[in-house]
């Protein structure tokens, strides 16, 4: 008894299994058969002696059926599953499938896997992929310390940054970014390296690390400095030039951040975090802080041709409001020093007065009514003298102080000096 009757009789019969797609031979022109080199004399119509002839609309000749050996026709199956087999070889196989389950199954693998060679498929992961893995990692196992709702910005954008870090090269890490703010009406620029820039975000992040009573990067008994004067102080001390090896570092510090504030409690968002010039509790700072770091994100994405999109819609909003909120403040200031048109209208602590509609369109926008007069009165629509309306990014880069107040703002209504007083002290709110 042959191998192939051994392998028959010991498995059970499967279905038939169809081909994928037609065989090889099927795609030819049977109108035409091929002709080999002329070694036999045609008639008048072209045909071979002793050729049958073939009938316009009659049926196709059945193909012959080889007779192979098993071991053959398992070496066929590769060849049978891309159609790249002959007819009778495609015939053969195909019986030989009916009655042997081995083959059967190899058929079936076989042909899975021509369907994957046959589809484009983009190699680049789902931006999203990470997030629908933490939502289904922590929909079976919720966090035992969950990180709070107020510090999910900060944690986002500062994973969005690393993801960045780790993709870029060691040259890079020196490549030139050029940072810019806005301060007394005019445009400041600094010079600094990728590796300068994370130098600067982890020497910023330090205050809130001290307002937590963890290490600040700047070292014990640091006096009171602003962000740009513990910028200048942090890269002034460094025994080199910034490189790479900050990446370490900021990220554990961030991390730290993150595991401390989540295991605190409640209470811990009223914390106090002072920036010299001015204080903003716990919760506030840092939102302000993942604001920087997407901006400064975006600066060295931009140094590095890397493509960086905004944060999430809702990430945005918040933002946006923590710059809404910080606006009649920075107007007062603005207003004491000589740079703001003079007051209109005072009123009382928290009642309405003279407003400006702020509409910021686009993921994470909304509708803010700015006091323009009285830095604790409170915005109203009824108040209303004018109205300013822009993109949610743009409105951002206001803020970060890299577009100027000219340059923003698509859509203006009313009271020009308002809009002016407030576009600009957006912009104030700008710095290293």
């Amino acid at each position: 008894m042959s191998e192939a009757d051994n392998d028959a009789d010991d498995v059970a019969r499967t279905p038939w299994i169809p081909g994928p797609r037609q065989s090889a031979d099927d795609h030819a022109n049977l109108d035409t058969p091929p002709r080999p080199w002329p070694s036999t004399p045609e008639d008048e119509t072209g045909r071979e002696a002793g050729e049958p002839e073939l009938r316009a609309g009659g049926p196709e000749p059945e193909p012959e059926v080889l007779v192979l050996t098993h071991a053959v026709l398992k070496s066929l199956l590769g060849a049978w599953a891309l159609s790249a087999c002959s007819s009778g070889e495609t015939k053969a196989v195909e019986d030989h499938l009916t009655a042997c389950a081995p083959c059967a199954d190899e058929a079936l693998r076989l042909r899975d896997a021509v369907a994957l060679l046959h589809e484009d498929r983009d190699l680049d992961l789902d931006p999203l992929l990470r997030s629908r893995v933490l939502e289904n990692c922590l929909g079976r196992r919720p966090a035992r310390i969950p990180v709070p709702d107020w510090v999910t910005p900060y944690d986002a954008e500062t994973a969005r940054l690393d993801a960045l870090l780790r993709d870029i090269g060691e040259s890079e890490w020196h490549a030139p970014v050029r940072l810019k703010w806005y301060e007394e009406d005019r445009v400041v620029r600094r010079k600094a390296t990728v590796a300068g820039v994370i130098g600067h975000l982890f020497a910023v992040d330090g205050l809130v690390s001290a307002a937590l009573g963890l290490d600040d990067p700047l070292g014990t008994g640091v006096p009171e400095l602003s962000p740009a004067e513990r910028t200048e102080a942090f890269w002034t001390g460094l025994d080199r030039p910034p490189n790479r090896a900050l990446r370490d570092p900021w990220r554990e510090q961030s991390h730290t951040l993150i595991r401390t504030v989540s295991f605190a409690g409640r209470g811990v968002a009223d914390l106090t975090v002072t920036y010299k010039d001015f204080a903003l509790p716990l919760r506030d700072s840092l939102l302000e802080r993942a604001f920087e770091c997407w901006v400064h994100a975006d600066d060295i994405a931009n140094a590095i041709a890397y493509p960086y999109a905004p944060p999430s819609g809702a990430h945005l909003h918040g933002m946006i409001d923590l710059a809404a909120r910080l606006l009649p403040a920075a107007l007062a200031t603005r207003r004491r020093t000589g740079l703001a048109s003079p007051a209109r209208r005072l009123v009382a602590a928290g009642t309405p007065g003279r407003s400006l509609h702020l509409e910021v369109e686009g993921a994470g926008g909304g509708h803010w009514y700015i006091p323009l007069d009285s830095p604790a009165a409170i915005g109203s629509p009824d108040q209303s003298v004018a109205q300013v309306a822009m993109d949610g990014v743009e409105f951002c880069q206001l803020v970060a102080g890299h577009i100027s107040p000219e340059e923003a703002a698509a859509g203006q209504d009313g009271d020009r000096e308002a809009i002016r007083d407030v576009l600009s002290a957006a912009a104030s709110l700008s710095r290293l």
